[in-house]
């Protein structure tokens, strides 16, 4: 009954912060020219979300349907309540976003604070939503568990959490290919062929791209996010009452989890006064208030390993977890950030080809200390308390995870601040002010998907280990070639889902393109300013593209467990699930690497460095970046949720056909 009470009432703080929160951004205030701007883009962003979701909902429904018939009705009732509440996390994060994307570019007109203070306002919303939602869903599982009598929470929490990573599959496929299709369109037509500005009001594809951000990296991020948290949550839950004899882990895991989203709250509240009051830098406060969340959550965490289980092998273990996250997200912060960045940049002066070299080459080297760091996790939470000790860790890293969505989702909105301010006409200054938040926004966004892909690795670790015990799965030597054929597939799994991806992506930035092309040539006075572009069909061709694109890839990430397991058998599916963790985490990286220093060496030469803008150093840098972008914002984050995905469906639907 206690964590009941300790979880229902975190969540329901964090709804009232939520609509402080809420309230505040709806009462800042914007002008009618830009007002006019944004309802455009929010007009846009919520309708493929209601056709995304009407594309989607029978494959809801056939799943859930499934799960009723194999088991009972509630299996399908928690299956469609963690499906919606992933669903009201995307969705009205994204709402208010596309609300805090103007007003931020009004705020920019008084001060680089001020609009710092709105943009990080309106991530805010996405980040505290997140983990109200998770927590509060937590909950009302363990609390229907216990009115029911049911054994243990565990066999509905597994089915929340399908239906979370459901959703997330589709979101964040679907999301990616919509804003990097719109966004490759918008480059290679207005940069590169045309030559005028990023985010020219006469580019057809801007619009689009806008609307891209706020479907994509706000709405697709968040769903991602819930996954993992859901997740990782479910897996240490699952594996304390499969391995430990101790009663008190469940009380543990709701107190942590409870503790660091308060934390990361409270520091959102505080970081808002500070910044509002120009107390502190904007780089400063964005890069910082991450570690000052996790260094609350460490002392808590400690103090509440003595209180239950008078020890700290449990603290040790989510200490583990929280550093190793610290540690990625420095590694991710130098590979895109830094002196990697500069030698990318320096390579674009001798063309393309060296810059799309330099920066596959830091991609893969990037891979070196963030695996190693992950590995010595795993071993030092292992060597704490077993296979518990790697779920713990799992969760430790997620424990801040409201501070790390805020500032990852403020990115987006700085960015479609500085294309409203270019799409209005807005003084240089504003544009100026929101590309500072914008490139800082790019760098934390980078940090946050490395973070996302070291919680996914531990957190599908997990999900095997669950699977394993609760498969009796005995014969996983290499010996058997079962599972070597599985751990084949396994591996293979990350580049075929990728490829079908990035190939969405291509067919509709192909689309894009010629349509783009076609106005320019077809609009009289289109260049000069004088006749306005038809953003609508844009933003169709890229909402046509997406809902199209996101089917087969997802169908392959839910299917492939049953085809090993059927063709192949138990061991093979073990296979497949490993075998899918080490490729799709190492891909993941060296994706989302290889595209964020793409990004920050265009944005590296757009300072004025190496002949600036319009250079040619600048139109290969555009290149490498046209490329990374899908890399890092559709196929990279989209492995964290399949790797997690084939495990939890394998733990749903496998023992069924099992003697």
């Amino acid at each position: 009954m206690l964590n009941i009470w300790i979880g229902a009432s975190t969540g329901i703080l964090g709804l009232l912060g939520l609509f402080v929160l809420i309230r505040d951004i709806q009462g800042l205030p914007s002008d009618q020219v830009l007002m006019n701007m944004g309802q455009i883009i929010r007009r846009g962003a919520l309708a493929y979300l209601k056709r995304q979701f009407k594309t989607m909902a029978p494959f809801l429904l056939v799943l859930a349907l499934t799960l009723g018939f194999f088991f009972r009705p509630l299996f399908s009732v928690f299956f469609i309540v963690g499906a919606v509440c992933s669903l009201i996390s995307g969705f009205t994060g994204m709402s208010i976003a596309t609300i805090a994307n103007h007003k931020t570019t009004f705020a920019a007109k008084s001060s680089i604070h001020h609009a710092l203070y709105v943009a990080f306002s309106g991530g805010s919303v996405m980040g505290i939503l997140t983990c109200s939602m998770g927590i509060l869903g937590f909950t009302f599982v363990e609390w229907f568990s216990m009115m029911s009598g049911a054994d243990s929470s565990v066999h509905f929490l597994i089915a929340f959490s399908l239906g979370a990573s459901f959703v997330a599959l589709f979101a964040r496929i679907g999301g990616g290919i919509f804003t990097k299709a719109a966004d490759i369109g918008a480059d290679i037509v207005g940069k590169i062929e045309a030559r005028i500005p990023e985010d020219d009001p006469r580019n057809p594809a801007v619009i689009a791209d806008n609307v891209g951000d706020n479907v994509g990296d706000v709405a697709g991020m968040g769903a991602d996010l819930f996954e993992s948290y859901v997740g990782a949550f479910y897996g240490c839950l699952a594996i304390s009452l499969l391995t430990a004899s101790e009663q008190a882990y469940p009380l543990y895991i709701f107190c942590i989890t409870s503790l660091g989203f308060l934390a990361s709250m409270s520091l959102i509240f505080i970081g808002r006064k500070l910044i509002r009051k120009a107390k502190i830098a904007p780089e400063s406060f964005i890069r910082n208030i991450g570690l000052f969340a996790s260094l609350l959550t460490i002392i808590g965490s400690a103090l509440l390993s003595w209180y239950i289980f008078r020890g700290f092998s449990q603290f040790f273990s989510v200490l583990v977890g929280t550093l190793c996250g610290i540690l990625i997200g420095k590694i991710t912060d130098y590979y895109t950030s830094s002196k990697p960045v500069i030698n990318i940049a320096n390579h674009s002066q001798s063309g393309s080809a060296t810059n799309v070299l330099a920066g596959l080459g830091t991609g893969m080297e990037s891979t070196f200390l963030t695996i190693l760091v992950i590995a010595l996790s795993i071993w030092l939470a292992f060597a704490s308390l077993g296979l518990l000790g790697i779920a713990l860790a799992g969760l430790g890293m997620l424990l801040t995870l409201s501070s790390t969505i805020s500032i990852d989702a403020y990115g987006p909105i700085s960015d479609n601040a500085g294309g409203i301010a270019e799409l209005t006409h807005q003084a240089s200054y504003v544009r100026e002010n929101t590309d500072v938040l914008d490139a800082i926004g790019n760098t934390t966004a980078a940090v946050g998907k490395g973070f996302s892909i070291g919680s996914a690795a531990l957190t599908a670790l997990t999900l095997f280990n669950t699977f394993s015990i609760n498969t009796h799965a005995v014969d996983l030597s290499l010996n058997n070639p079962k599972l070597l054929s599985g751990l084949l597939l396994g591996s293979m799994l990350p580049f075929f889902f990728s490829s079908q991806a990035l190939t969405a992506v291509s067919k509709t930035a192909h689309q894009m393109v010629k349509e783009v092309r076609r106005q320019f040539k077809e609009i009289v006075g289109i260049m000069q300013g004088e006749a306005q572009a038809d953003y609508e069909k844009c933003i169709d061709i890229a909402t046509i593209g997406a809902l199209k694109g996101m089917i087969f890839p997802s169908l392959t990430g839910i299917l492939s467990p049953f085809i090993v397991f059927f063709l192949l058998g138990l061991e093979a599916l073990a296979g497949l699930i490993a075998g899918s963790l080490i490729s799709g985490v190492c891909m993941a990286i060296f994706m989302s690497n290889t595209g964020g220093a793409w990004d920050n060496a265009k944005k590296y030469i757009e300072t004025g460095k190496l002949g600036g803008k319009g250079s040619p150093a600048h139109h290969a840098s555009i290149t490498g970046d046209t490329v990374g972008d899908p890399l890092k914002d559709t196929a990279g984050p989209s492995l964290n949720i399949l790797i997690k995905l084939i495990s939890i469906i394998s733990l749903v639907f496998i023992p069924l056909f099992l003697p």
